[in-house]
């Protein structure tokens, strides 16, 4: 699995998420930030990148995921 695979199934999974991918194989780590991570807690914001991976990590496609998931201003603040 290419990065531009995984950047491109989660932007077009997540409406108006900007996706930044690291790595390759099997091995990503993805910044992943979208409006709709807006008040929810960690744990739910990773539950909602991971239910569009579920079948890719099930395949064995993707092995291993580290993600740091944003709201736009937040992004913003770490800039």
């Amino acid at each position: 699995m290419q990065a531009t695979e995984v950047k491109a199934l989660l932007e077009e999974s997540i409406s108006g998420s900007r996706v930044l991918v690291e790595g390759e194989g099997c091995d990503f780590r993805l910044t992943v930030i979208s409006d709709q991570f807006e008040g929810a807690l960690p744990v739910k914001r990773q539950q909602m990148v991971y239910k569009h991976l579920n079948e890719l990590i099930a395949s064995g496609a993707i092995h291993a995921v580290t993600m740091t998931t944003l709201t736009p201003s937040e992004a913003e603040r770490q800039a």
